[in-house]
């Protein structure tokens, strides 16, 4: 069970570093907006006070007994404001430099701020008597302190925050006693309102942390995935990746190889300008990577005017094979339809071959991403490269073949082809 006043709500998971000062650096942005909301509801309230001050003396000075005196405003608010203003200054710096209050100082600064209305009330109290100033609004004013509280987003804050102002109008209501004995039974069910109304708001605000801690620890998966996976992984990918968990330690598995290259682009950038480049590669990857999304593959890299892709990593994808293919066969007809509507055609070339890699994260401590390694990726980069040589397309080894095969019945044999970096020829089929 996690009771609201619990930090971590029982056994958590390791929290990292990261995640720990962007949650600070979360709380401490709430706590800048707690200020601000207190300073600019201190400045609202003392206007009021004035405007009524100017436009209905009478009324004031009849609640006050003809001794109303503004200037006291000065003695109290500005201060007030004063201080406020020095700890917003220094929590922003605390940001800055990605590290926490003290938690005593957060202490420090509930305790001055709540004794305010405390200090408003006594000066209630010597002008109006004891037995009007406490019925009037200055006893009103701890919840204004209790509410924001809430956005400190400590459930103990805002309960010693509570407890700040159901001792000190208690004291307040005992001292200035308008019966004697006092009825401290009176004045210690108005003082209890006030402590429940900071547990309270402190429940809210350990739920409000919660909400904060959750969202983070989601955005920083995320941000971890796109780290390993990269940013063009698919959404739904992603949501698979997350629900199932990704493990960063290497591993041997069988995948699908697929290396896609532009043909001849280098030479036809020669001609445009940056611009033009950079738009035409985005244009033909926009519409090549969404079959792959459809085909459960995923780009591990882009390689310039290229990408690596994989199908059955980082998870097992049935029928990884068929999938590949599928996904070849769609984008030979969809930059077709694309270099129909473009001025700059591109053609592709596509190769593909299937068996055991080592995958996993690879890189320094700062920056890893995830990569496979291995024969197959050599062979599909030089089946890829081998569609100059064929004037071919799309360029399949045995092992494609041979665990599709029926379904690669339309596969033309180019027999046994030597391919650099391998002592013996190897069969290729060609696709298209």
């Amino acid at each position: 069970m996690r009771w609201p006043w619990s930090r971590d709500g029982g056994e958590q998971p390791a929290i990292s570093a990261d995640f720990r000062q962007e949650l600070t650096r979360q709380i401490l942005g709430t706590e800048l907006i707690r200020i601000r909301a207190l300073v600019a509801t201190v400045t609202v309230l003392t206007a009021t006070l004035w405007g009524a001050y100017t436009f209905a003396p009478a009324h004031l000075e009849r609640l006050w007994r003809g001794h109303l005196d503004p200037s006291y405003l000065y003695f109290i608010v500005a201060p007030f404001v004063a201080f406020e203003l020095v700890v917003h200054v220094m929590i922003r710096r605390r940001i800055a430099l990605g590290r926490d209050v003290p938690v005593v100082r957060r202490y420090f600064s509930a305790f001055i701020e709540t004794s305010l209305p405390t200090v408003a009330l006594a000066v209630h109290i010597d002008n109006m008597g004891s037995v009007q100033a406490l019925g009037f609004v200055a006893p009103l004013a701890y919840f204004i302190f209790i509410i924001l509280s809430t956005l400190r987003l400590d459930f103990w804050l805002s309960t010693f925050t509570g407890a700040v102002a159901a001792t000190e109008l208690f004291a307040m209501a005992a001292w200035y006693h308008p019966d004697s004995p006092p009825d401290l039974v009176y004045h210690g069910a108005r003082g209890l309102i006030l402590l429940l109304c900071g547990v309270l708001a402190g429940a809210v605000g350990v739920q409000l942390r919660r909400q904060f801690e959750a969202s983070i620890a989601a955005a920083t998966a995320r941000d971890r995935v796109a780290n390993l996976f990269g940013q063009h992984v698919s959404p739904q990918v992603v949501e698979r990746l997350l629900a199932e968990g990704t493990r960063t330690d290497s591993d041997v598995r069988r995948v699908v190889v697929m290396f896609v290259d532009f043909r001849s682009f280098t030479a036809q950038a020669r001609q445009r300008t940056p611009q033009q480049v950079v738009a035409r590669l985005d244009g033909a990857f926009a519409v090549l990577v969404e079959i792959l999304d459809r085909h459960g593959g995923i780009v591990n890299k882009f390689l310039g005017d290229g990408f690596l892709a994989l199908f059955g990593a980082p998870f097992e994808t049935p029928d990884a094979a068929r999938h590949a293919v599928d996904a070849a066969r769609e984008m030979l007809a969809a930059m077709e339809r694309d270099n129909a509507a473009s001025d700059w055609p591109l053609r592709i070339g596509i190769g593909l071959h299937v068996g055991e890699v080592v995958a996993g994260t690879v890189g320094s401590p700062r920056r890893k991403e995830y990569t496979v390694i291995g024969d197959t990726v050599n062979l599909a980069a030089r089946l890829e490269a081998l569609n100059k040589q064929f004037g071919s397309q799309v360029l399949v080894s045995a092992g494609i073949h041979d665990a599709l095969g029926p379904a690669l019945a339309d596969a033309r044999p180019l027999g046994e082809v030597a391919v650099r970096g391998y002592d013996r020829p190897l069969a290729v089929w060609q696709l298209g």
